[in-house]
């Protein structure tokens, strides 16, 4: 992630239960003001809830738009809401569209949704109105139960599958699609180096892996450190760290939960770029760029270590920018990320994704390799052109999606991902939002699941969301109000399985 706090990673435990949900849709008649509904109880649990509300418009095309609709139950509040403005007096709700989704053309259907509160009974609202014109039809009451939680997808039962890629998909043993749908979950890339242990003092035990699986995890991306994989510098570091490293792996991948190793901290003195680029030699920060030196030497050791574990995939370098070093120089810049050796503005020798995958391959590992573009990951353009070589043809592309990164729009998306997805498997490494909110979030999820596109978010780490990017408020799962309430929402809805 790119400017985390100290260029790290400074970053809630109920479990919200799905409750059955079920849809109900408001058939209405084709007219100029005419709309449909669906309102769909997405998880329910004593006093909570969370909500998903479609709107299709099926009138004349509109500019902007306020959806109404009253609580039949007194108890039953708003308490947080995505993808509208949403206000509530007495029992009348009204959701305002936001500038990104205002125009809603004749057919169109816009998604938005809600966390909120009820006490005594949870019914479905009986109409509603779009722009003050009902939409026609009966609303069907959520099937939803507080006394019968359980998600409407299970939590991974057995080992997580070994994967492959086949094509523009990632797939099982068995040839079935499947996306890694997730959490990032930082630590292991800067408390070795900062006297915080391994896991930042976070639990690595079955308890800490059941919290995830209550919100339907089933990929869970964790950032390494070169020189505390190598011994080079940290405590704990060499063998000590290795283990630490494995023995909570292998956790995750018997409990049903893929695992991507990515390298995020490096060596390298970076001197040339502002103030807030990582200028210190060792392993410390964000580096533009991994290092002949010591990350050929990293992927050798970590694939030897997982070689014959294919639920572990492995993502060569987290978030490159060495087009920075040469004022944005993109042709340089790609060339270095392939190609590596001497780079314009870098002082210290590159590993290019060339040589990166050379060494995991010299091991004889198969596992799939995930790689990245320029700008933070977030730009993909070049990303065909300059792929390296790979004998088994088994790499994916990982992009970053943050809110304040250049692609942040479904046009730009459209454009730059969508032409790429369909060539080789995306997979968002990283994403978020920079205000704690899921608007953001939830259009780029609901884009992805779209396209068939996997993505874990920045960050399973209970460090309190101020500026975003945070998920939880403990490890034993308890979701951030916004961004965490409303990833664990969508996360309940989703399967794996494309």
């Amino acid at each position: 992630m790119r400017h985390r706090h100290a260029l790290l990673a400074t970053a809630a435990t109920g479990a919200l239960a799905l409750a059955g949900a079920a849809a109900a849709t408001l058939p209405a008649a084709a007219a100029a003001t005419g709309c449909s509904v669906t309102y769909r109880v997405q998880s329910q649990w004593p006093a909570g809830f969370t909500a998903d509300v479609a709107v299709t418009n099926l009138g004349s095309a509109i500019t902007d738009w306020t959806l109404t609709f009253d609580f039949p139950d007194s108890g039953q509040r708003v308490s947080q809401g995505w993808s509208a403005t949403w206000t509530q007096t007495g029992a009348r709700v009204s959701a305002s569209s936001m500038t990104w989704n205002s125009s809603l053309r004749t057919g169109a259907t816009t998604s938005l949704g809600f966390l909120g509160q009820w006490n005594g009974t949870n019914p479905s609202p009986a109409s509603f109105a779009l722009n003050g014109t009902a939409c026609t039809g009966a609303v069907t009451s959520p099937s939803a139960s507080p006394s019968s939680p359980g998600p409407s997808t299970p939590p991974p039962a057995g080992p997580a599958p070994e994967l492959k890629v086949a094509g523009n998909k990632i797939v099982t043993p068995q040839g079935r699609p499947y996306r890694l749908l997730g959490v990032d979950r930082s630590g292991s890339e800067f408390a070795c180096v900062q006297g915080k242990g391994l896991w930042d003092s976070g639990p690595v035990d079955q308890a800490s892996v059941d919290a995830m699986k209550t919100w339907n995890i089933h990929a869970v991306r964790i950032p390494l450190n070169e020189e505390c994989w190598l011994g080079v510098n940290g405590s704990p570091s060499g063998p000590a760290y290795q283990q630490g490293v494995k023995e909570y792996v292998d956790l995750l991948v018997a409990n049903g939960i893929n695992v991507i190793l990515d390298l995020h901290w490096t060596w390298g003195a970076y001197t040339t770029g502002p103030d807030w680029h990582c200028k210190d030699e060792q392993a410390t920060c964000q580096k533009p760029m991994p290092d002949a030196r010591y990350t050929p030497q990293f992927w050798t050791g970590v694939a030897n270590t997982f070689k014959g574990n294919d639920a572990v995939v492995f993502d060569l370098f987290n978030e490159p920018y060495p087009e920075i070093a040469v004022d944005w120089n993109k042709t340089a810049g790609w060339q270095c990320l392939r190609d590596g050796g001497t780079c314009p503005g870098i002082a210290y020798e590159v590993a290019g994704m060339q040589d990166l995958v050379d060494a995991v391959r010299a091991t004889g590992a198969t596992n799939v390799l995930m790689i990245g573009g320029l700008e933070w990951a977030n730009d993909m353009r070049e990303w065909l052109t300059y792929r390296p070589a790979d004998p088994l043809n088994n790499l994916a592309a990982s992009w970053h999606a943050y809110s304040f990164n250049a692609c942040a729009t479904e046009s730009c998306w459209d454009i730059q991902i969508a032409p790429l997805a369909q060539q080789v498997p995306v997979v968002i490494g990283e994403f978020g939002q920079d205000d704690c909110g899921f608007d953001y979030m939830k259009r780029l999820v609901d884009w992805a699941d779209a396209h068939a596109i996997g993505y874990l978010p920045w960050t399973w780490s209970p460090w309190g969301c101020t500026t975003g990017a945070v998920l939880i408020k403990d490890y034993n799962g308890t979701p951030e109000p916004g961004i965490g309430e409303g990833y664990k929402a969508h996360l309940l809805t989703r399967s794996p399985y494309a």
